[in-house]
């Protein structure tokens, strides 16, 4: 039962959703203040500073292309985390299990093959 339940955990699918619904959710928030609080300003800085840097205004619009770089950026990071700390090592560690799971067979040498042959024949000979 523990290793039905192992092997059902282990597959790829069930370790994605797992590490998207509990890590994602959870460093997303981090990051998404971190870039926020940090990255954002740098990036209205670098566009002219004040009310409207780091956006163009059309007609009184205002587009806030620093709010769009700021999301890929935190989107970024999230993902290179996973990735890192999550993705990699759960990789290293199926491929050790798979390894471990494919020991082959010893092969059974050829001398012991034509002993078991002569032990047959042996047999038989004083059978009859």
């Amino acid at each position: 039962m523990i290793k039905g339940f192992r092997d059902f955990i282990m597959r790829g699918n069930v370790v994605d959703l797992a590490i998207a619904v509990v890590i994602g959710a959870a460093f997303s928030g981090i990051v998404t203040q971190l870039t926020k609080s940090f990255i954002e300003p740098l990036i209205k800085l670098i566009g002219g500073g004040g009310v409207h840097g780091g956006a163009f205004i059309v007609n009184s619009v205002a587009f806030d292309w620093s709010a769009f770089i700021n999301a890929i950026l935190n989107f970024l990071i999230v993902a290179a985390v996973v990735y890192f700390l999550i993705v990699t090592p759960m990789n290293r560690i199926s491929a050790k299990l798979k390894a471990a799971e494919e020991v082959p067979a010893p092969a059974v040498a050829e001398e012991l093959l034509l002993l078991t042959e002569i032990r047959d024949l042996l047999k038989k000979n004083s059978l009859s």
